[in-house]
This record gives C-alpha cells, structure tokens and sequence, in this order.
C-alpha cells in the first residue's frame, strides 16, 4: 500500500497559518494525531476555514440530532458515496458515540439494508435519498422522515451534512486522501 496521504501533498501542523494551527491543534490533542483532510487541505487555508466553519455549524451543534445521529449521516453518506477517508475516519467517531463497536462497519458496508430502529432507518433513508440522485429528492421523502418523527430542522440538517459529506467525499476521492491508520482502531 502507497504511504501517500494525498495525491496534492500534505501541509503539517507547524505550516499552518496561526489560526488553523490552533484550530487544527485542538483536535490533535484531543486525539492524539493530525487527521489528514486537515492535513490535506492546509495547502488552501481560506478553503480549510470554511470546511471547518461549516463543518462545526452542522456537527457541534446541542439540539436535534445527537452527536451518534450526525455522524450516522456521515456514515451512511460516505459509505453510498464509496469514499474511504470518511468512511474510516467518522466510521472511528460514530463507534464512539453510539458505543456500538459494530455499526459503522454495518451502516456503511450497506446503508440501504442495514437494521436500524425507525428513527435511524428515517434519517438514514433521507440521507441516502440526498446523495444518491439529489435531482429525484422531493416531497415523498421528506413525508417519510416526518412519519418517522423527524422535525423540520432534523430533516434540514440530515440534508445539510449530507450535501456537505457529499462535497468532502469527492475532495477525498480527488486527493486519493489515506485514512490515518489511527483511526482503525477507535472505538473498537
């Protein structure tokens, strides 16, 4: 396997602007590395800013979602989206928040048929609706996630961090970005 992190070449912490250095910093001391996409689109730091503005608008938020739900969209999005690095790396933070070593690696093998309660398959089947064929979304789908319970803002942001995932998975595809190996045993 290529030691190769990006097709672009990688940025390292100490490069970054001292903004994202502190930013980018505060995660790696949480978990005890420097995950690639940062490393990756350091190379564009007006883009890395907003990738993390927009990213913690969607994923840090208290109300709605939980944090277990946030991720299973990213899970589900990103395994119908084949994209690896995200697969691997939120598939590592939704086995630690959900505390179930199994549903990542269920969720995005076969988002379509894994078994989930009706809450998760609703937010799961409006996240697949977005990604798959955004031009056929519509108002079915959005009636199958109000049945199942989901409020209105839930429904914007099981869409929003989709359309947002849908985005990070193709930079992951265009930089061919390696998942960082630490990832692979989180929370297992």
């Amino acid at each position: 396997m290529s030691e190769q992190v990006s097709r672009f070449g990688v940025t390292e912490l100490e490069e970054l602007p001292e903004d994202l250095r502190e930013r980018v910093g505060v995660i790696a001391g949480k978990s005890g590395f420097v995950p690639n996409i940062f490393r990756a689109l350091g190379r564009r730091p007006a883009e890395l800013r907003a990738f993390l503005d927009y990213h913690d608008a969607l994923m840090e938020r208290s109300d709605g979602l939980s944090k277990a739900e946030r991720e299973l969209v990213v899970v589900a999005t990103s395994g119908a989206n084949h994209c690896t690095y995200c697969v691997v790396a939120h598939g590592a933070i939704l086995r630690i928040r959900s505390k179930d070593p199994q549903l990542a690696d269920r969720v995005s093998s076969n988002p379509w048929q894994v078994e989930l309660d009706e809450r998760g398959r609703a937010i799961v089947d409006l996240a697949l609706a977005l990604s798959q064929d955004s031009a056929l979304f519509g108002e079915p789908d959005l009636a199958a996630a109000r049945d199942a319970g989901l409020t209105e803002d839930e429904i914007w942001d099981v869409g929003a961090i989709t359309a947002l995932f849908a985005m990070s998975n193709r930079l992951a595809h265009l930089t061919a970005l390696r998942p960082n190996d630490e990832f692979y045993g989180m929370g297992r």
